[in-house]
């Protein structure tokens, strides 16, 4: 009688159990017609004979085992090699990254129940690259225009794989944003890869003798965020707080109106 020992490492890449087992036992068996492959299921499995049919059919949609259909002859199912899960593991990820996308889009108002009825400032502190991205997942639940100072030139040394993805989910998304960024050649040609429909960005002469923004800021519902890239440390901190977010939305929208650089 054929063991199963590897149902929970198969199940894990995302088959179902029923799938699992049959596929074991189809690795095991090989070739066979399905009511070979149904009696070789060990007892206690609870597969029906239908419910093995059924299952060696959707093993055929994963492109994990074959048919042959001969006229006259028998039907028989082949497994293709192991290998082939790997496949099933990359169409799980674009599952739950498509299930992430679709779930900040309601995150923003699910938060926003949660500050209501919590009612208390928070203060959240990140560190590393997961960190950083935590920062810039939860700027994407924005209701409303994110505000923000931009550090380019720190981005692009330390964050610009993870600032490029974010820029495409951004976009994707359709959420808007408008930025402050000191005026430089470095700055023009970076912002040229961004989407004028979603972002604006004014570009701002620099003040002698003062230094320039050194840390990310993004300001948006009742959030302000920071993050701030060096040869250190990457560090993000979310801070919850109407009162806060509205002082520094006076303070953007201010220098905004006062700057006279170009908007691109």
């Amino acid at each position: 009688m054929i063991q199963l020992e590897y149902t929970k490492e198969i199940t894990d890449t995302g088959l179902s159990k029923e799938q699992a087992i049959v596929y074991e036992v189809l690795l095991k068996q090989g070739e066979s017609p399905a009511s070979a492959i149904a009696k070789a299921i060990p007892s206690g499995t609870t597969l029906s004979r239908p419910l093995v049919y059924k299952v060696l059919e959707e093993l055929i949609g994963l492109d994990l085992a074959s048919k042959s259909d001969e006229t006259g002859k028998i039907a028989k199912f082949t497994p293709k090699h192991p290998v082939a899960i790997t496949k099933v593991i990359d169409k799980e990820k674009e599952r739950i990254e498509r299930t992430k996308k679709q779930f900040l889009a309601t995150s923003g108002k699910l938060s926003s129940l949660f500050n209501l009825s919590v009612g208390k400032p928070g203060v959240q502190f990140y560190e590393g690259e997961d960190g950083i991205w935590e920062v810039l997942l939860d700027s994407l639940t924005a209701s409303e225009e994110i505000l923000t100072y931009a550090d380019l030139e720190a981005i692009a040394k330390y964050i610009p794989a993870l600032n490029a993805e974010y820029s495409t989910m951004r976009e994707d998304q359709n959420v808007k944003k408008r930025g402050l960024v000191i005026d430089s050649p470095e700055a023009r040609k970076f912002l040229k890869s961004y989407d004028g429909k979603v972002t604006n960005t004014k570009l701002i002469t620099a003040t002698e003798g003062v230094v320039p923004f050194q840390t990310i800021m993004q300001i948006y519902d009742n959030k302000v965020s920071y993050i701030t890239l060096t040869d250190e440390y990457l560090m993000g901190i979310i801070i919850t707080d109407q009162f806060i977010a509205n002082t520094h939305k006076y303070l953007f929208e201010s220098l905004w109106k006062c700057s006279s650089g170009d908007v691109v």
